[in-house]
């Protein structure tokens, strides 16, 4: 049986395959381009098996490791297919031009716009707060990546948490799904660093991290 099933092929899905895969998961990758699922399948190796979007998602967690938009139009192509499956978003809607300000209406997130696609589903918001390369490693500076989950089911959010922990990564239950907001709005400070040049060192290789 499947465990974890991420759609998309880039950088933040060959890195949740990575942490996938450290945790003893069997992945399945999908994409609407299958030779590039095919490609990144093969290279986190192991029993990762591959597909396209005509392909139900055979895991128990299915992970949107898509921007925004495209994390939409997955959610309303599979609508019920994910009916009962926990769904992961970890987009941060940004506008990508200034870097200045989130592409969502005041009082919403990404995360609660996904689920209202999928209302049989059990949408968690994880990983928007990790980037890419630290992801991959699994810390920054020695230290695991703290990783932040919101969800209005319990269940769901214990599911993701227990991945998150066998991944070797510490997760933080934030509460409901409604925290997305914060933790998008977060994020879109997190990312004006990267992108600021009085912040020299910060190359999308930083991490967040609770400290007590």
């Amino acid at each position: 049986m499947t465990d974890v099933t991420i759609i998309g092929s880039g950088n933040m899905a060959k890195a949740i395959g990575a942490r996938a895969l450290a945790a003893g998961r069997e992945v399945q990758i999908l994409d609407r381009t299958p030779d590039n699922a095919a490609r990144l399948a093969a290279e986190l190796g192991g029993n990762t098996t591959s597909g396209g979007l005509n392909e139900v998602p055979a895991g128990d967690i299915v992970v949107l490791a898509l921007y925004f938009g495209p994390a939409k139009e997955v959610a309303t192509h599979f609508g019920d297919t994910l009916s009962g499956k926990t769904v992961v978003d970890i987009s941060n809607p940004v506008n990508s031009e200034t870097f200045e300000s989130l592409v969502v209406e005041p009082g919403t997130s990404a995360a609660e716009e996904i689920a209202a696609l999928l209302p049989g589903a059990h949408v968690v918001k994880a990983f928007n707060t990790t980037f890419a390369g630290p992801l991959a490693a699994g810390s920054v500076a020695g230290m695991p990546l703290d990783v932040f989950i919101a969800s209005d089911s319990e269940g769901a959010g214990r599911q993701v948490a227990d991945f998150v922990s066998a991944a070797g990564l510490r997760p933080l239950q934030v509460g409901g799904l409604h925290h997305a907001r914060e933790l998008e709005g977060f994020q879109l400070l997190v990312m004006g660093l990267q992108l600021n040049p009085a912040y020299e060192t910060f190359n999308w290789d930083t991490g967040l991290k609770i400290i007590g």
